[in-house]
């Protein structure tokens, strides 16, 4: 359904260092600069990018809006909430864990990137 996820940074230094640090705890690869500066990153098949605002206004994160990036593996999952912590990231909402609702179960942790966007690692139960 989607082509790639793009959000926006107003320190791309700070988001790489968070960026590489999540994608890396789960197998992905340190992100790149492409020729208009955008950090991409490209991992399972998907495309996630970082970028300074084109409008040149400051970014700002979307209330309400919150990325998924599916997860292999508890493990994993808490791997990527683990390194993302420690690179400039916040846990948000309950700690890691499962949750049950709705005849799902779900793995779930959950961090705020440097720039206040809204992050989950996801596992399916």
């Amino acid at each position: 359904m989607y082509s790639h996820m793009m959000v926006g940074s107003n320190d791309l230094d700070k988001a790489k260092k968070f960026y590489d640090a999540t994608f890396e705890a789960i197998g992905g690869k340190p992100g790149i600069t492409d020729p208009k500066g955008r950090l991409v990153y490209l991992h399972n098949g998907a495309v996630f990018l970082v970028t300074k605002p084109i409008d040149g206004e400051p970014a700002t994160h979307g209330n309400g809006m919150t990325i998924g990036f599916a997860m292999k593996s508890p493990e994993e999952a808490d791997a990527w909430h683990k390194a993302g912590a420690a690179a400039g990231g916040k846990p948000i909402e309950d700690p890691p864990g499962w949750r049950e609702g709705g005849g799902q179960k779900l793995y779930l942790a959950y961090l705020r990137d440097p720039d206040g966007n809204k992050l989950c690692a996801l596992c399916r139960g």
